[in-house]
């Protein structure tokens, strides 16, 4: 059942009952409170009043005991006098008595109190006159008798009197009792607090703090704030950097479904290209062969013959385009085999030494000593130098300077390398397009397919390589082939 209480719901829930319990202990000891001083007002103000009142009632009638006597003895009416004091005192005493009765009992007794104090007067009256006639004998009897009365009349006052201090005793039990009561709510109360405490800690430590430590320990990988007690500040850091991650994944996603959108467009391109490569190469096979039988065949002028090589050069350059579109939708299988790629560089220069002679370069190959033989594919590399060393060409114009170095060295991850630099003197690549120049179908050049450069860094991967370019606006461009010189190399691209 608790499984299907919300986490944030069980502590509202734990916090909500501390409160009720709580304010229900504060509002029991309120009403205590209220209820013993209206309760001590009830005694003092009334019970106790009446106590003092009938406590002086009693009093006032013991007082009046013995004058009568001792006026029989010495016949001093100054005891009569002080008689007459105390039967006004007692009829005071009598009078307040009747005010603070609070029950129809009580001004009953009173009342029996009264009628039994008249008659208790006028036989006490009539005794004072008997010794004053000198009839001491009836006196004495009819004395006697008046002093039974009296007692009655005290035992009145006295029945009186503890009813009082019957009800003060009632006060003080139910006092007592409330007070239990008291002590055993607020026991409750406090056990209950205690109990729902404990609880809201386990849920705390249980459900949110050791969790939250969890976090923090898997978020905070150097361990510092989590020893320092602070969990919070750690998880509040773990979560900003899986924020910053999160869109640092966005990024990067987005840059996939761009690069996967491209690599779409490019699968379609390739296709297309592939299709019209192979419709294009079938007539051209034709018209070449066609030239190559005329040519041999006619006699023609020297302007004939300028126009004939023109046609020839240009069938040419349709031919290396379609060739490119070739190599592009369908990358030949590499023919890996152990070359030192000196030699590669030494088979580009003789390819290409007319072609440079032609645009009047100057080449500059610096070489210690004929790097070790690796496994790869001499002809593409071979491809990947000449596509390099004619943009180079075309980027100069007349003239220049071309420098071709050969190294050796370590570079992590691929370890033992070598590395071949094509460097020349040209305008250079401007870095707005650096990033674009390696895309295929991308060029600076009017007449150019865009292909070259992205075939050229193909290549150098598939090989486990990479191709890389460092140019400056005015200070030429530097293309380095980086390759993994490795004993052995068992894998094969298919």
């Amino acid at each position: 059942m608790s499984n299907r209480i919300s986490l944030r719901a069980r502590l509202f829930l734990i916090l909500a009952a501390l409160v009720v319990i709580t304010s229900a202990g504060g509002s029991v000891m309120m009403w205590h409170t209220y209820q013993t001083d209206s309760l001590l007002k009830g005694i003092i103000d009334k019970d106790l009043a009446a106590l003092q009142a009938a406590e002086c009632l009693e009093n006032a009638l013991v007082n009046q005991k013995g004058f009568v006597s001792y006026y029989f003895l010495d016949g001093n009416p100054d005891w009569l006098k002080k008689l007459g004091e105390y039967r006004g005192a007692f009829k005071e005493r009598l009078s307040e008595v009747r005010k603070l009765a609070r029950t129809p009992t009580d001004s009953e007794t009173i009342d029996q109190i009264a009628s039994g104090y008249a008659e208790y007067i006028r036989d006490k009256d009539e005794v004072i006159a008997l010794y004053k006639a000198g009839e001491r004998e009836s006196g004495a009897r009819l004395h006697w008798k008046v002093r039974s009365h009296f007692f009655k009349i005290l035992d009145l006052c006295e029945e009186y009197k503890n009813v009082y201090n019957r009800r003060i005793d009632l006060a003080r039990t139910k006092s007592d009792t409330r007070a239990r009561q008291l002590r055993l709510i607020a026991g409750t109360t406090i056990w209950t607090a205690i109990l729902l405490g404990v609880l809201l800690a386990f849920v705390l430590m249980r459900q949110i703090l050791n969790p939250l430590r969890r976090l923090a320990l898997d978020g905070d990988e150097a361990g510092s704030t989590v020893a320092s007690g602070d969990e919070v500040k750690a998880v509040s850091r773990r979560v900003h950097s899986l924020m910053e991650d999160m869109g640092q994944t966005r990024i990067q996603l987005e840059r996939s479904q761009e690069h996967l959108l491209q690599s779409e467009k490019l699968a379609l391109v390739g296709r297309l290209a592939a299709g019209m490569a192979h419709s294009i190469r079938n007539p051209l096979t034709s018209v070449k062969m066609r030239l190559f039988s005329m040519g041999r065949t006619m006699e023609l002028s020297e302007t004939q013959k300028d126009d004939f090589d023109v046609i020839s050069e240009e069938i040419r350059h349709i031919d290396n385009i379609v060739q490119n579109f070739l190599e592009f939708s369908r990358p030949p299988k590499l023919k890996m085999q152990k070359v030192s790629p000196s030699d590669v560089v030494d088979m580009a220069l003789q390819l290409l030494r007319h072609r440079l002679e032609s645009y009047g370069a100057d080449v500059k190959l610096e070489r210690q000593r004929r790097l070790p033989e690796i496994a790869a594919d001499p002809e593409q590399l071979k491809e990947v130098l000449v596509n390099l060393l004619v943009n180079a060409c075309e980027a100069m114009g007349g003239g220049g300077r071309i420098v071709i170095s050969e190294q050796e060295g370590i570079i992590e991850p691929l370890g033992n390398v070598v590395v071949i630099q094509v460097k020349d003197n040209g305008p250079g690549v401007p870095e707005t397009i650096q990033d674009t120049l390696f895309e295929p179908f991308f060029s600076t050049k009017e007449e150019g397919t865009g292909l070259g450069l992205s075939i050229a860094a193909r290549i150098v991967e598939d090989h486990g390589g990479w191709l890389n370019l460092r140019s400056h606006r005015g200070k030429g461009a530097t293309f380095t082939i980086t390759l993994p010189c490795k004993e052995e190399q068992s894998w094969v691209r298919s």
